[in-house]
């Protein structure tokens, strides 16, 4: 009897043996389409650059920063359509956002930024960390946790209380609820403090010459430029609660001297120029997304010397670089809301982007009236040294310490002007280029830098930012217009902070989008191919539907957390 038992098992054995060994024949031949692969981490790590401005995949095209910027650019008055279309309420038109309007009917604009943050870094960005910690590509691991900070920044700002942050990535969900702008701060800052651990990290499979090859479109595998950038994003966390009593201005300033302070370390996104969309610059003539817009009437005079109280009388020497000429060799710009009509001399009317006439939309032949940020393989600014010395610059001022205010203001604009010559000088004319003496002349002007500290106000900081900032900072930008209330007093000049900035006039057409109800824009609703599809209890918590499931007419009109006292 034990013989036999003794021989059932050996045969029960070899069995077993030859069953396993089919199996894994069979699963070596015919892998299970349902199961998690293991991708190698430098192949996914591009994609979350990409889509920091405006990626290109089958998933969805121009998820990122710039598509949203085309509109929000409106709101602020960095640009407006060259041609003026009477408002629509059910469908979403060009001149609707030049008159502040929120996204109507079944339009994604203004989700732009939602379906990068959500969808084209997303489940990517998660399983960078999940495989780069299993591996211990500690670099990779707190580079992707560095977007993650950045990216629950932008996404707070621009949604305010419409994120989703705690069931962000559950697959077993269908519907979502939302969560406010406070936790999406407080995310930021952990994903921040995370990244900066990890990027700190010298063990493991840590490689420079290994995290270089997923990273060749942003800081090259440079950890302590992520890590720069990283106190960039907790700087900006920071200081754009200034209107809040928790507001410390000694926060703003210890992440910003951690943070870049050279333009060397500037994060920018940077292209390849190929022959694939995603791989040139979204503002550049292969993929031909700006040829409706046309610089603003403010900025322009801002720069040009017109405006009634900044900088008046001073040509900018930076015009050449960021602004087009019209025909008749003067830098103009227009009414966002009214298409340019105000501007009845056809050549005072300014070129387009490509350096083309008002009129003309389509991309030209080449690139050589293209300029700035405006070609396809033009460095697209995401955080500068400048950027940072303003912020310090505003938050000693805010202190009451106006000498190392004015000292940051100045080499602020300092480095703005070192960053348009070193970067952006392309296709600039000889006779236009900024020189030492220019650059020089323009600093020692009292009208921009005042030769005293108890002289330098807001207006200087805000407006010199707003021009530093200009068509690449637009998001950060609108987040500082709004911090203003667009139209709040400066307490020592008592006009505006924005000084000259007029928005679109209510109860009049053109003017101001009919559905605000005379208020200005403050947000923008989420996606709607996925929040209006599926989220309908979450939307009607935060107002953007009523209890019937329409949508609220001025619901963009409402005012964020961060800039609430």
């Amino acid at each position: 009897m034990k013989n036999k038992l003794i021989k059932i098992f050996l045969s029960v054995s070899v069995v077993s043996v030859i069953i396993t060994s089919c199996q894994k024949k069979l699963d070596d031949a015919y892998a299970n389409p349902n199961a998690l692969t293991v991708e190698p981490i430098e192949g996914i790590f591009p994609s979350l650059i990409g889509s920091i401005i405006g990626s290109s995949a089958a998933s969805g095209s121009a998820y990122g920063l710039a598509g949203d910027a085309l509109l929000i650019g409106r709101y602020i008055q960095y640009w407006g359509t060259n041609t003026y279309t009477a408002a629509s309420t059910t469908s979403a038109n060009a001149s609707n956002y030049d008159m502040m309007a929120g996204t109507v009917a079944v339009s994604d604009n203004l989700g732009s930024l939602w379906g990068a943050f959500y969808f084209g870094q997303g489940q990517n960005l998660n399983r960078v960390i999940q495989w780069g910690a299993g591996q211990g590509k500690w670099d990779y691991v707190g580079a992707a946790q560095a977007l993650r900070g950045w990216g629950w920044l932008e996404m707070a700002n621009e949604y305010n209380n419409a994120v989703i942050i705690k069931e962000a990535f559950d697959q077993s969900r269908q519907q979502f609820d939302y969560d406010p702008q406070s936790l999406a701060y407080d995310s930021c800052r952990a994903a921040c403090f995370q990244a900066l651990a990890n990027l700190s990290r010298t063990d493991g499979a840590v490689s420079p010459a290994n995290f270089a090859l997923g990273d060749a479109y942003f800081y090259g595998g440079d950890v302590n430029k992520w890590k720069k950038f990283v106190y960039g994003v907790l700087a900006r966390s920071y200081a754009y609660i200034s209107n809040k009593s928790t507001y410390s201005a000694d926060s703003v300033i210890k992440y910003v001297n951690l943070a870049m302070t050279a333009n060397a370390d500037n994060a920018t996104c940077k292209f390849a120029a190929g022959g694939l969309s995603g791989s040139n610059n979204y503002f550049g003539i292969f993929r031909g997304n700006v040829g409706t817009i046309r610089q603003s009437q403010y900025i322009a005079n801002l720069m040009n010397g017109l405006n009634s109280t900044a900088f008046v009388g001073v040509a900018d020497p930076r015009m050449p670089y960021m602004l087009k000429t019209n025909p008749n060799g003067t830098y103009k710009g227009i009414l966002p809301w009214n298409g340019g009509a105000e501007i009845t001399v056809t050549n005072d009317k300014p070129n387009n982007f490509w350096g083309g006439l008002y009129a003309t939309t389509g991309t030209p032949a080449n690139e050589s009236n293209c300029t700035y940020i405006f070609r396809n393989a033009a460095e697209f600014p995401i955080m500068t040294a400048s950027e940072m010395q303003f912020l310090l610059a505003e938050a000693a001022y805010r202190k009451g310490d106006k000498t190392t205010a004015l000292a940051a203001y100045t080499n602020a604009i300092s480095l703005n002007f070192d960053m348009l010559s070193n970067n952006y000088s392309t296709n600039v004319p000889t006779a236009s280029l900024i020189t030492p003496a220019i650059k020089a002349a323009y600093l020692a002007n009292p009208n921009i830098v005042p030769a005293t500290a108890a002289n330098l106000t807001l207006t200087h900081i805000m407006l010199q930012k707003y021009i530093a900032l200009y068509a690449w900072g637009v998001q950060e930008t609108w987040t500082d217009m709004r911090r203003f209330h667009y139209l709040d007093k400066d307490p020592v000049t008592t006009k505006q902070v924005y000084a000259d900035f007029t928005p679109p006039p209510a109860g009049q057409t053109p003017g101001l989008f009919p559905s605000n109800n005379g208020k200005l824009a403050y947000i923008c609703r989420p996606r709607y191919n996925s929040e209006f599809l599926y989220d309908i209890p979450s939307l009607k918590l935060v107002g953007a539907l009523d209890a019937s499931g329409s949508q609220v007419g001025d619901y963009h009109t409402t005012q964020p957390w961060n800039i609430q006292p």
